[in-house]
Order: C-alpha cells, then sequence, then structure tokens
C-alpha cells in the first residue's frame, strides 16, 4: 500500500527547506551596501510577506490543478507545455541543485570552523568541500528508501532545528555584556536607505533565503488530503519562518558589532564568537552545520518531484519517472544529487546565490501571474481555496518582486544574463524533446 506524506511532514520539510544558507549568510552582504539597523530588519519583514502572500497564491493553484511538479505543473498548464517544461528546467538545473550545493557548502564551512578552528585555508577548504560531498551523497541513499524513513528524519532534524534556534537567539541576548547600538526602529534617513537600489538587491539576498515557501506544491501527488492541507501547510510555514528570520537577524545585530560581520559568509559563527568566546563559537559552528543538514534533506526530497513528473510527461527523459515499490523517484533524486555534486565541485557562493535567487524569482512571477490568467479563463473551475483579499495579495507579491527584479537587472547584469540562457537553453531543449515525441 502506498504511503503519503503527513501535513506535519510536510510542514517540516518547508521550513527545512527555507531556513537554512540565506539566513545564516545574507546579512554579511546587506552590511555591505546597507548601515540601517531598521532598514535590514524590514527587509525580512518584506520578504516575509512576499513569500505569504506567494504561498497564498499558490495554495489556490495547488489547491485547484492538483498534481506535484510545482511550478512545472502550474505554468504548463495555465500557459503552455513549453513554459512549464522550462520551469521545471529550471528547478532541476539550479532551482533545487545549486540550493543543495549551497547550504551543503554552509554546512561544510561551519562544521570545519568547529573541527578545525586555526586550520590553514588549503587545509579548510579541501575539508569543507569534503564534508559537503560525504553529506549529499549520505542524505541520497537515506532518501532513495522508504518515504516513511524520510518522512521520520526530516521532522526529527526539523524540530531540532527550530528548538535550536530559539535556544540560542535567547541566550545570546541573554548572555552578551553590552547590546550594539543598533536602532531596529525607523529614525531619519532610512527613507533613502529603503528606496535605494542597495534595498532592492539586498531583497534578492532575502528573497532566497525565503525560497521554499513553495516546496509542499512539489509534493501534491503525495501529500494525505492535499486539496485541504496545502493552503495549511504553505500559511503555516511561511509565516513561522518569517518570525525565525526576524528573531534571527535581530540578534545578530544587537549582539555583534557591524564591522566584524561586513562581507562574512559565516555569520553565526562571527556572532557566537562575539557572545560566547572562542570555545562556544566553536561548539555552534559544529551546531549551526548540522541545522542544515535539515536543509540539504529537505530539498533532495521535494528536488526530484519535478523531474519525476518531467519524465512523465516527456518521452525523451522517461527515466527520471522510474520509482521504488514505495513510489520514491530513485533516478530523480540519484540526478539532482549529481548535480549539486557538480555545484560544490565548481561553484563560487555569491555568483551562484544570485543567480539563483533572480531566476526562481522570475519563476514564481509567473506562477502568480498565472493565478489571473486562470480565474479568467477557468472561472468555473474548482477552488477548494481561494486567495484571501484577492487581487490584494498577489499584486503585492507581482509587485515587489518585479521591483525587486529590476533593481537586479540592472545592478548585476551578468548573473541576468546567465539566467536568461538558462532560460533560452530550456526552450531549446523542450524543442528538441518536442520532436521526438512525449509520453
Amino acid at each position: 500500500m502506498k504511503s503519503y506524506f503527513s501535513p506535519m511532514t510536510a510542514m517540516a520539510i518547508v521550513v527545512a527547506n527555507m531556513v537554512g544558507t540565506g539566513v545564516f549568510t545574507s546579512l554579511g552582504f546587506q552590511l555591505m551596501t546597507l548601515e540601517s539597523g531598521f532598514a535590514l530588519i524590514l527587509l525580512w519583514v518584506v520578504g516575509g510577506a512576499v513569500a505569504i502572500c506567494g504561498a497564498l497564491s499558490y495554495a489556490e493553484l495547488g489547491a485547484a490543478l492538483p498534481r506535484s511538479g510545482g511550478e512545472y505543473n502550474f505554468l504548463g498548464q495555465i500557459y503552455h507545455p513549453s513554459a512549464g517544461f522550462v520551469s521545471g528546467w529550471i528547478s532541476s538545473t539550479i532551482g533545487f541543485s545549486a540550493p543543495v550545493a549551497l547550504a551543503a557548502m554552509t554546512f561544510g564551512a561551519y562544521t570545519t570552523s568547529s573541527l578545525l578552528p586555526g586550520a590553514s585555508e588549503t587545509v579548510t577548504g579541501w575539508t569543507e568541500r569534503g564534508l559537503a560531498i560525504a553529506l549529499i551523497i549520505i542524505l541520497t541513499l537515506i532518501h532513495t528508501r522508504q518515504r516513511e524513513t524520510s518522512g521520520t528524519f526530516q521532522n526529527v532534524f526539523t524540530a531540532i532545528k527550530i528548538i535550536v534556534i530559539i535556544g540560542l537567539s535567547l541566550a545570546g541576548l541573554a548572555l552578551v555584556s553590552e547590546v550594539q547600538p543598533v536602532n531596529l526602529l525607523p529614525s531619519a534617513g532610512d527613507t533613502t536607505a529603503l528606496t535605494s537600489s542597495a534595498f532592492a538587491v539586498s531583497l534578492i539576498y532575502v528573497s532566497y533565503a525565503y525560497t521554499g515557501w513553495n516546496v509542499a506544491t512539489y509534493l501534491t501527488d503525495e501529500l494525505e488530503h492535499p486539496q485541504q492541507s496545502l493552503p495549511r501547510v504553505l500559511f503555516i510555514g511561511a509565516f513561522g519562518v518569517m518570525l525565525l528570520y526576524i528573531l534571527l537577524n535581530a540578534v545578530f545585530l544587537l549582539t555583534t558589532p557591524m564591522e566584524k560581520m561586513v562581507g562574512e559568509v559565516e555569520v553565526g559563527v562571527i556572532a557566537a564568537r562575539h557572545v560566547f568566546g572562542e570555545a562556544g563559537a566553536v561548539l555552534t559552528g559544529g551546531v549551526l552545520g548540522i541545522l542544515l543538514v535539515s536543509t540539504v534533506s529537505a530539498m533532495t526530497i521535494a528536488g526530484p518531484r519535478v523531474l519525476q513528473v518531467v519524465g512523465q510527461d516527456i518521452h525523451t527523459f522517461r527515466f527520471l519517472a522510474k520509482s521504488n515499490e514505495d513510489g520514491v523517484p530513485t533516478t530523480a533524486v540519484l540526478v539532482q544529487s549529481s548535480l549539486a555534486l557538480i555545484f560544490v565541485a565548481t561553484a563560487t557562493f555569491d555568483q551562484v546565490l544570485i543567480f539563483a535567487g533572480f531566476t526562481l524569482a522570475l519563476n514564481s512571477l509567473f506562477a502568480v501571474l498565472g493565478l489571473f490568467v486562470l480565474r479568467i479563463r477557468q472561472p468555473d473551475l474548482a477552488r477548494p481555496f481561494k486567495v484571501p483579499f484577492f487581487p490584494i495579495l498577489p499584486l503585492i507579491f507581482l509587485g515587489l518582486t518585479v521591483w525587486t527584479l529590476l533593481y537586479v537587472a540592472i545592478e548585476r547584469p551578468q548573473e541576468v544574463a546567465v539566467s536568461l540562457g538558462l532560460i533560452l537553453s530550456g526552450l531549446a531543449l523542450y524543442v528538441i524533446t518536442r520532436a521526438r515525441g512525449t509520453a
């Protein structure tokens, strides 16, 4: 008998998929161009609001078009199969593989800083990549077995993550000897920061940190009562993560001098060193590394489901649809993990983060826009869930996403060009595979 993921497991996958690399690394990059404490916290509030608006929009789409695959399913049914294919191409190449690599690399960095403090750059570099590769391989073996095994593993590590983040944040505030002179409330001069290109570009880092609020839509076929549970899973997951992000970044800013975090990736370790001392930082680095296990795990569960439905629809890629006796898409898991290993071996952190963030935001933009198209084309379609306050919430998502994408296109044209190249290559691949026939 086929097993299903419970709503609790789906929510654990959403939370774990979101809380990962972005929140533990973004602040250092944001501080390179922003110094206003209020603006830095508002980034996470705005990013959370956008994620919630997007999550509620996806909830309507997922309930009306119930099938695994996320944007691949939505864009393919609303616009054209080619749009769905390109979306699946994006998800399979960078939507999950690149974030898996980034999370694994961050796991390697944090764990290495804990295990080998003071080691040479050459030693730490090889150790970080080795740990990242080992983590991806181990989780691949776990998630190619049974759905129950995957769900239990995910639930346990997500619970550990939430408890540890809240515990470390409260301990940091209680033990810091002196709170930093950072104003987290609005003050004179903040308007300039909020309307700057730096704020818009920083939103890409934030939007990347929030990436994953839509992950439950990739598992629709494997959820218990998806049309009823999906809206609840998406909303609670996005809202809960927003509260965690605001708390964590407020703690970073209040406990640690800004100049120590500027341009740094390992913000969590730096903050822990300042609050707990060197020994505490070593321990915290290891703990933060463990927290990222659930992030890599969640993406290893969700991402291959896109490849699976691509294999079901397109004859050329039918090998991706192969699953074991429990319905787990084993081949797709192996393919995604292999791509992630390539990223670990070849990628640079900052470029991949901006490139992936821009492309995924563009993907979500067209999915939420499709909500309007679907309501116009199929007004009588059964919608077990409808977005509250329509069309206000979807318009908020679309407006803020377009604003951010435009600024990124101006400030980081190289990454945008690579993103557009990826989309065009997906279209070309669709034309080639279409000529060979579909499943």
